[in-house]
């Protein structure tokens, strides 16, 4: 289902969800920037794919009330009928009626004023319990909401003591460490981009970058942080989230929220021409990995499902994993490119493996997580990291090498400063640098792996709005972003401290 926003500024953008507090006085289906209007009420907001069932449900509650009114109405009718011929009838005609009518008539009479007074004495005392009984409710749910809150923060301190005691070790450790570096803002390099830039991606020498412009990709000529247009590719018909280099001869490699996945060869001069579109995904593609010899391609999707494509004459999707039950947010590929991990909106991370005989994907291990989130990376062959969305605290899955299977061991503290995120800003760890971006919420947190494995934030980028997108090249020198407060594609540079 496209449907597309109508608010001023929302630049047309793809409903992706709905409200249904009833409470609420703003647009009921919402895009990315209709999020901050509903921050008070997230638990709230459902996804597309799950109106149709919440749709399903209200229909069944409606048809409930109707079926009790019906035979509510229908025993009030019952009684209105056999009251009409009191109702209706001509005092003034009662001495002509005979002795038997006359008798007759007092006698009903006599019960219609009996059940007059019995059924209003007991909808009266029914009506009263239902108010005590309401009030007993609403008093019940704050108490519980009071003694849960006190249990949460009393949890939360005690939490929050744990992980600032970590911390000032790690600081202390950290403060005597010259590798520190900030990423400066090149004011004087920012470009105005009025449409929303889903995604960015540099080459391996950093010489060029492309950003998604709404259905456009922008190339750029990236020389020495300062960015000149060149070309710009339209071939897709709506939004693009996520954008590759291919390493080995630059040929760049899309994927959108028309469903489709795009290979652009490169023709030299620095320009590129539609190669081949890859159909197969039935919803928008929300991540895409290429693994190190450029003869795969994996692509996860709003669809539930993550999909591998083969390199032959053409490239052909050859495998596809179904074990989700909601949108895939992310994946990550380890350096031996023989295992993937994979988060989703089902709040599960699988642990994806490929076969030595068969050379097929098969899922080891499903990891229930408390809060889903958009982000994960795979850090070594023993250790990945897991963003909770909107969570203060990165989470470190380890092996355990006993039974071969990840457990959360460590979780980290991070900045988030909002009650919302977005998706398609990826989590990205380089190694060269022991450097890890990892956006949440409203700030970018530019963390540090140091000697004990641990992590810690050299620098928070906060900025005025959660959606945000953007990456790192490769080498660390430059960080890439849009945001929707500037509109501005920024660039950052690297400085050691």
């Amino acid at each position: 289902m496209q449907i597309r926003c109508n608010q001023v500024d929302h630049r047309n953008q793809q409903i992706i969800g709905c409200c249904i507090d009833n409470s609420c006085p703003n647009q009921k289906p919402y895009c990315n920037f209709c999020l901050p209007l509903h921050a008070q009420h997230l638990e709230k907001l459902i996804s597309l794919e799950l109106l149709h069932e919440w749709i399903q449900r209200r229909i069944h509650s409606a048809l409930i009330v109707q079926k009790n009114v019906s035979e509510c109405k229908l025993s009030l009718d019952r009684l209105l009928n056999f009251l009409i011929p009191y109702v209706n009838f001509n005092i003034q005609q009662y001495s002509e009626i005979g002795l038997t009518s006359l008798n007759k008539m007092i006698i009903d009479f006599c019960q219609v004023e009996s059940y007059e007074e019995l059924l209003f004495k007991h909808l009266k005392q029914s009506i009263q319990q239902i108010i005590f009984i309401i009030d007993q409710i609403q008093k019940n749910i704050k108490k519980v909401h009071i003694e849960k809150e006190i249990c949460n923060q009393q949890l939360q301190i005690s939490e929050r003591k744990s992980l600032i005691s970590l911390e000032l070790k790690q600081i202390g450790n950290f403060k005597s460490d010259s590798n520190q570096f900030t990423f400066e803002l090149m004011i004087k390099n920012s470009i105005k981009q009025v449409d929303v830039c889903y995604a960015v991606a540099f080459n391996k020498d950093q010489s060029l970058v492309l950003a998604g412009c709404g259905k456009d990709i922008k190339v750029f000529q990236n020389l020495q942080g300062n960015l000149n247009q060149i070309q710009m590719l339209r071939e897709h018909r709506n939004d693009v989230n996520t954008l590759n280099f291919m390493k080995d001869n630059n040929n760049i490699l899309s994927g959108s929220s028309d469903n489709t996945i795009i290979i652009w060869q490169e023709i030299g001069h620095n320009q590129w021409l539609f190669q081949q579109k890859l159909n197969g995904h039935s919803n928008s593609i929300l991540s895409l990995l290429l693994n190190n010899n450029e003869d795969l391609i994996l692509s996860a999707s709003v669809d539930k499902t993550i999909k591998f494509w083969v390199k032959q004459n053409q490239w052909l999707c050859q495998q596809t994993i179904t074990e989700h039950t909601d949108s895939v947010y992310s994946l990550s590929l380890n350096e031996q490119q023989n295992k993937l991990i994979s988060c989703s909106k089902d709040s599960q991370i699988l642990v994806i493996e490929q076969s030595k005989l068969d050379k097929q994907w098969i899922v080891i291990q499903k990891i229930k997580v408390d809060q889903y989130g958009y982000r994960l990376c795979i850090i070594n062959d023993n250790q990945f990291t897991f963003q909770p969305r909107c969570k203060e605290q990165m989470h470190l899955f380890e092996l355990d090498n006993n039974n071969k299977q990840y457990r959360k061991t460590k979780e980290f503290t991070v900045r988030c400063g909002s009650y919302n995120c977005d998706i398609l800003f990826p989590f990205q760890y380089l190694k060269s640098k022991c450097l890890l971006a990892n956006k949440n919420g409203k700030n970018v947190n530019l963390m540090r792996r140091i000697e004990n494995g641990n992590f810690i934030i050299q620098q928070s980028i906060e900025f005025g709005s959660e959606v945000i997108y953007g990456q790192l090249s490769e080498n660390g020198e430059y960080l890439i972003t849009w945001d929707f407060q500037t509109k501005e594609i920024q660039v950052r540079k690297y400085k050691k401290l």
